[in-house]
C-alpha cells in the first residue's frame, strides 16, 4: 500500500528535482522516496549516537586504547 503526500517545494529545489529524475529517467517521485529514506534511516542513525553519548554506563576509552584494541 502507499499514500499519496502533496509536498511545496521552493523553485531552485523543484527545478534541480526535475533535472535528476530526467536525467535518470526515474520519476520525482522515486527521487523523494529514496531521498527520504535516506534522510530517516540518518536520523535514526544520529538518534542511536546521541543516546550513546549521553548513556552514562557506556565506557569512553581514548584513542590510544581504541588503537591498541583494534590492533593499529
Amino acid at each position: 500500500m502507499s499514500v499519496a503526500l502533496s509536498v511545496r517545494l521552493p523553485d531552485m529545489l523543484a527545478k534541480e528535482l526535475n533535472n535528476v529524475a530526467l536525467t535518470i529517467e526515474r520519476p520525482k517521485s522515486f527521487l523523494v522516496q529514496k531521498a527520504l529514506e535516506s534522510y530517516l534511516h540518518d536520523q535514526a542513525d544520529l538518534q542511536i549516537g546521541l543516546d550513546r553519548l549521553r548513556d552514562t554506563t557506556d565506557p569512553v576509552i581514548s584513542i590510544d586504547e581504541m588503537r591498541k584494541e583494534i590492533g593499529l
